[in-house]
């Protein structure tokens, strides 16, 4: 009978012993046999004649100054080839504000251990909202299958994504100017990276992309969720060059800085066989627009998202719709849902009433249109035909519109008698306030 057994390393420099138990010696299976010790302090004396098991070192938020901890992690760092993993948290940290100095002190003094290899390390996570946070250039982890980097920096130059070719998840989120990358350079690191499963790439502040050619075509077999947020000319950038079969999760949130071009952003979903849109709802607010779809009854897991922010004119917020929507126009043909709701109450008449029309060209096969009270005043007028227009140019395979708000009926009457002399009957509903909900 052979046992293998792991230390954890915590922040309250707790020993966690798991025995796991082989069944023989080609069947393997695991199970906790409540092999528990606990050790309030450790030395470099205890680590140097323990059993070579895998290290697993977290060091999470505490409101306390803890020295013990990150002296704990620091002398298992220099056993770099037993850590197998590792989770340095300090994103939410609260703690007094000496304490909390202190503590982002010692993460960077721990980072800065991290220079060298690291043989067996299969997860990193490193969550800091302090910039100065860096990964060491000559930190190398050749078997690593996810990498968490939130807030903190990888340096332009570290040989990590050239060495990592097993890596599964990939998360890069809230990057800081100081770590700012072009597309090519992404695109080249990803295409060693053929098992990638999960994408995350998220900027802290847009910047200007700088015209640098893009030559880079890659495909990603495997990828199954792309997570973006920035500025859209890098998205067009990174979407003209992936191919991703599997795709089948997409999220997107850009700043929205001029100019704002989305032509390529239907390619990413157009590679995909099973991204599919079903249902689309579209929140208006203030300062952004935000896109989702959906499959009937599954509101909470939509496989598409994407949010353009930072938008002060609400003329601007529905152009910057309709642009998306209208490159979307492949895929969203398809859609018989489509639900209009609003954070921010009676704005719709500031937009003119060609661009509601053109936001709602693309749905050429919609059945449902489900509009929340505060958009239903331009909506309605936006339905009706002016002179000259074919009554069934736009929505022509409308069956019902839904609104919320009593009001809302008569506003609706004329359209819904144009559709009545056409021939083409739409039945008027009211329904209930949680459709426009997001839950």
């Amino acid at each position: 009978m052979m046992c293998f057994s792991t230390y954890s390393i915590s922040t309250n420099w707790t020993f966690w012993i798991n025995i796991m138990r082989m069944a023989g010696p080609t069947s393997i299976g695991a199970a906790n046999v409540g092999g528990t010790s606990w050790c309030r302090f450790a030395n470099a004396n205890m680590l140097a004649h323990s059993p070579r098991l895998p290290l697993t070192i977290n060091y999470y938020n505490t409101p306390r100054e803890d020295s013990d901890a990150s002296e704990g992690i620091l002398l298992a760092l220099r056993h770099s080839d037993r850590v197998h993993y590792i989770c340095l948290d300090l994103l939410r940290l609260v703690a007094p504000l000496r304490v909390a100095e202190l503590r982002v002190a010692k993460l960077r003094e721990i980072i800065t251990t991290m220079d060298g290899q690291f043989p067996i390390l299969e997860r990193l996570y490193i969550l800091s909202s302090d910039e100065d946070v860096v990964l060491p250039r000559t930190f190398q982890a050749p078997h690593l299958r996810h990498l968490y980097l939130w807030g903190a920096a990888l340096p332009i130059g570290s040989p990590l994504l050239t060495t990592t070719v097993g890596l599964v998840t990939l998360i890069l989120r809230d990057i800081p100017l100081s770590a700012y990358f072009p597309p090519n350079y992404l695109l080249t690191r990803l295409s060693l990276m053929p098992q990638l499963e999960i994408v995350q790439i998220s900027f802290r502040w847009p910047r200007q992309l700088l015209d640098t050619p893009i030559v880079t075509h890659i495909t990603l077999p495997n990828l199954r969720r792309f997570v973006f947020g920035g500025v859209s000319a890098y998205l067009e950038g990174l979407l003209a060059q992936i191919i991703a079969p599997v795709l089948s999760e997409l999220y997107i949130e850009l700043f929205y800085q001029l100019p704002f071009t989305v032509s390529h952003f239907s390619r990413l979903m157009g590679t995909s066989k099973i991204l599919i849109f079903s249902v689309v709802m579209l929140t208006f607010s203030h300062n952004y627009v935000s896109l989702r779809s959906f499959q009937p009854g599954k509101k909470d897991n939509p496989p598409f998202r994407m949010t353009i922010k930072y938008i002060h004119d609400r003329q601007v917020t529905v152009a910057s719709a309709v642009q998306v929507l209208t490159t979307l126009q492949p895929v969203l043909s398809i859609v018989e849902q489509l639900i209009l709701s609003s954070q921010s109450s009676e704005w719709d008449n500031e937009v003119d009433r060609t661009l509601w029309r053109q936001l709602l060209r693309p749905f050429s096969n919609l059945k449902t249109l489900h509009v929340q009270y505060s958009l239903v005043g331009k909506l309605a007028c936006s339905l009706q035909t002016d002179d000259g227009e074919p009554p069934l140019e736009l929505l022509p395979n409308l069956k019902e519109v839904g609104y919320s708000g009593d009001y809302a009926r008569d506003v609706f009457t004329p359209f819904i008698n144009e559709r009545e002399v056409a021939g083409h009957p739409v039945n008027l509903t009211m329904v209930d306030h949680s459709v426009f909900w997001w839950s």
